[in-house]
């Protein structure tokens, strides 16, 4: 018993350093991540026929934009601003106007659902085609932007280290808001 006591003690002084790394890393993680992916798929964009949505975001910019961009004009703009938000991430810098334009962006990319879901749930049971589950992935995009975008005034993940054992019993860590300090002029 105490062999095994001791074995989940050293576990849990692992799961302890690595929730200091991630605490330390993640949103910068998740920054790059989301910077590589923007990159990635702006990139694919310029190169007419490979990317999988090429005729559907081609179609719907035309729309969004009122014929300014249409035809490969149109998956053209889409590149460009899908590159300039992965760089933004990439390097960490204007981020605030990357996650504005990114939210821009997302709009445009799941406005399929609106303006062409007989296409997208047209399987049976109208079950999601491949480009609308394409699509619904940006959900999570959506979520890591805003993840990126609370650190602009500051917030930050700080680890208040808990053991293994006594975070197995508990749900969600609250989240701290702290009082915003006031400023005499006087």
């Amino acid at each position: 018993m105490k062999t095994l006591l001791n074995l989940f003690d050293q576990f849990d002084e692992l799961d302890s350093a690595i929730n200091r790394w991630l605490v330390a890393h993640s949103i910068t993680l998740l920054r790059i991540s989301l910077g590589l992916v923007f990159l990635g798929f702006g990139v694919l964009k310029f190169f007419p026929g490979i990317s999988p949505i090429e005729s559907l975001a081609t179609r719907t910019t035309t729309l969004l934009t009122l014929g300014v961009f249409s035809g490969h004009s149109a998956m053209n703009f889409v590149a460009t601003l899908e590159c300039i938000i992965g760089l933004c991430f990439l390097t960490g810098r204007f981020l605030r106007i990357a996650v504005w334009l990114m939210a821009a962006q997302m709009i445009g990319a799941m406005s399929p659902l609106i303006f062409y879901s007989h296409e997208l749930f047209s399987g049976p049971h109208h079950g999601p085609s491949l480009a609308a589950q394409y699509i619904i992935k940006d959900i999570i995009l959506v979520a890591a932007g805003m993840v990126i975008a609370a650190t602009w005034t500051g917030a930050r993940i700080v680890a208040e280290p808990r053991s293994f054992r006594s975070a197995l019993k508990s749900r969600l860590p609250r989240v701290v808001r702290r009082q915003a300090s006031s400023i005499s002029l006087g």
